[in-house]
C-alpha cells in the first residue's frame, strides 16, 4: 500500500522507498566516451516469499479506492482483443549491442510496431469492444497523441464516433494519425491536462463515453494484456523496464507479471522533467506537475492516479528518471544498433537500463518499446544533438576581412579535409567586429572528431581566427 515519508524511508532501518532491502551491489559500466559510473547500485529483487506484507510504511494504510481491477479483467480483456487487424502480437528481438552495453542479456519487446505505433489500442479496444452495442452514441478522449490513436481506431472498428481533444503542441504526426485513423480532432491549450478539462467538457451528455488514457480499470487491464504476453514470449525474463506517464501501461502489466511470474522485477522509468511517482509515492497520493518538461511527449501526462499509483505501488520493485539527453541518446542507439525507430517515451526503457542507475548485470531483461510516433522535428533535433556531441555536426565561426572570395577560400580548405559545407552565412553588424570585417559562420558535416579537428586546423594553418561555436 502506499505511504512514506518526504525522505522516502519506510521508518524500517535498511528499506528504500519501494520497501526493499537497501542497495549494496555496485557495477561500473558505462557507455562509451562517458565518464566510469562509480556507485551504481540496485536494490535486490523482490521475491514472492519476502514481498512485505505492509505498505511503504511500517504499518499497514487502508486504501479505499473509487475503482479497481482485478487480474481476472485482465485475462478476459486478453480473450476480448481477438482482432489482429487491431491489437497484434508484438515480436521481440534480442539486441547484441545493448547486452554489451549493459551487461545482460537485452531483449526489445517491439510494441512500438503495433499498428498506430504504441500499446494504446489495447486498453482502448478493450474499453470500447464492451460498450458498442450499448447506450453509447459517441466516443470522447483527451491525449498527448498515442491514447488518440488508439481510441480513433477502436472507435472506428466498433462502428463508433469519436472526438480527440489534444494540446495545441502535440506533434503533428500524431494529429495526423489520429485523424487518419476516423476521428475529429480538437486541439486545445498548451498540456495534457488542459487538453483533459476540455475533454471532459464535450463528454457532457447522455450519450457521451469519456475514455481516459489510465484512470480507468478497463484501460489498465486492457495494457495488463502485454504483460502474458511479454512472459509467454521470455519466460526467463528476470526483469522488465517500463515507461510510466500516467501509470496504465506499467499498472496492469506489472499486476498481470506478479500473478504468473511474481519473480520478475519490474522497474518504471519517468522522465525527469516530468516525473511524479517518486513524490506521490512519499506522499501517498498522487502529486501532479503543472508544465511536464521533456522530449517524451508520450508520458508528459503531468500525473497518475490514485488506480494506477496505487497499482504501482503495488507490484512495481523501483522508479527511476532519466533525462531527455539520455532520452535522446537512447532514441539514437536504437536506431543505429536495434534498427528501431522509438519516440522518446519507447527510448525512456533503453535510457534506464544505460543508466548508472540500474544494475542488471547477468539478468535477462526486456525494455518495453512502448511507442514510434516520433515527430519528424523532434527527430532532427534528436540527430543534430547527437551529431554535435560526436562533432560530426559542426559550426564554426571564422573572422575575416569582408573581402570578395574570402568565402570560397575557406570553404576549399574544407572540402580540401573532406567534410561538406551544410549551410553558411554572413555576420556583420556584430559588437567587436571592426569596419570592414564580418565572420562567417559554417556548418559542417565531418566523420567525426578526427576530420573535424584537420578541418579546424586547415582553416588556422592560412591565418584566420576560427571559434567553434557549439
Amino acid at each position: 500500500m502506499f505511504g512514506g515519508t518526504p525522505e522516502g524511508q519506510d521508518g524500517i532501518s535498511g528499506l528504500n522507498a519501494f520497501g526493499r532491502p537497501a542497495p549494496d551491489t555496485y557495477l561500473d559500466c558505462s557507455l562509451p566516451g562517458e565518464a566510469s559510473a562509480v556507485g551504481r547500485s540496485l536494490a535486490p529483487r523482490r521475491r514472492a516469499s519476502d514481498a512485505p506484507s505492509v505498505g511503504l510504511n511500517s504499518s499497514p494504510i487502508p486504501r479505499i479506492l473509487p475503482m479497481s481491477v482485478t487480474i481476472d479483467d485482465v485475462r478476459a480483456a486478453r480473450e476480448r482483443l481477438d482482432d489482429p487487424s487491431v491489437v497484434r502480437k508484438t515480436p521481440i528481438d534480442s539486441c547484441h549491442s545493448l547486452s554489451e552495453l549493459s551487461g545482460a542479456v537485452a531483449i526489445l519487446k517491439m510494441e512500438h510496431l503495433q499498428r498506430t505505433g504504441s500499446f494504446k489500442t489495447r486498453g482502448a479496444y478493450n474499453k470500447l469492444a464492451q460498450v458498442a452495442s450499448g447506450t453509447v452514441g459517441r466516443v470522447v478522449a483527451a491525449s498527448a497523441g498515442n491514447h488518440a490513436q488508439g481510441v480513433a481506431l477502436a472507435a472506428t472498428t466498433v462502428d463508433l464516433p469519436s472526438t480527440i481533444v489534444m494540446p495545441r503542441n502535440a506533434p503533428q504526426a500524431k494529429v495526423d494519425a489520429t485523424r487518419g485513423y476516423g476521428a475529429d480532432v480538437e486541439l486545445t491549450g498548451d498540456t495534457f491536462q488542459e487538453a483533459m478539462t476540455r475533454a471532459r467538457e464535450l463528454a457532457r451528455g447522455d450519450d457521451a463515453l469519456f475514455v481516459h488514457a489510465y484512470d480507468d480499470p478497463d484501460i489498465v487491464a486492457g495494457q495488463g494484456t502485454l504483460g502474458f504476453e511479454l512472459y509467454e514470449q521470455v519466460p526467463d525474463v528476470d526483469t522488465v523496464i517500463a515507461p510510466i506517464g500516467g501509470g496504465g501501461l506499467i499498472g496492469g502489466t506489472s499486476m498481470a507479471l506478479a500473478d504468473i511470474a511474481p519473480d520478475v522485477r519490474v522497474v518504471g522509468v519517468q522522465a525527469a522533467g516530468a516525473a511524479t511517482v517518486p513524490q506521490s509515492l512519499a506522499k501517498g497520493v498522487p502529486v501532479p506537475v503543472n508544465h511536464p518538461d521533456t522530449i517524451a511527449d508520450g508520458i508528459a501526462t503531468g500525473g497518475v492516479s490514485a488506480l494506477t499509483l496505487g497499482l504501482i505501488d503495488d507490484h512495481v520493485d523501483e522508479v527511476i528518471t532519466v533525462t531527455d539527453g539520455e532520452i535522446a541518446r537512447a532514441i539514437l542507439l536504437l536506431l543505429e544498433r536495434a534498427k528501431q525507430l522509438v519516440e522518446g517515451a519507447g527510448a525512456a526503457p533503453v535510457a534506464a537500463l544505460l543508466s548508472d542507475k540500474l544494475d542488471v548485470t547477468g539478468e535477462t531483461v526486456v525494455p518495453l518499446l512502448c511507442g514510434g510516433n516520433i515527430d519528424p522535428a523532434r527527430l532532427q533535433e534528436v540527430l543534430d544533438h547527437a551529431m554535435a556531441d560526436r562533432i560530426q555536426l559542426l559550426r564554426l565561426r571564422v573572422r575575416i576581412d569582408d573581402q570578395p572570395g574570402k568565402m570560397a577560400d575557406i570553404s576549399r580548405r574544407i572540402a580540401g579535409q573532406g567534410a561538406n559545407i551544410r549551410h553558411v552565412r554572413h555576420d556583420r553588424a556584430v559588437h567587436g567586429l571592426d569596419v570592414g570585417e564580418a565572420y562567417l559562420v559554417f556548418e559542417v558535416i565531418t566523420s567525426g572528431r578526427g576530420q573535424a579537428e584537420n578541418t579546424i586546423a586547415a582553416i588556422e594553418d592560412d591565418g584566420y581566427e576560427v571559434e567553434r561555436v557549439n
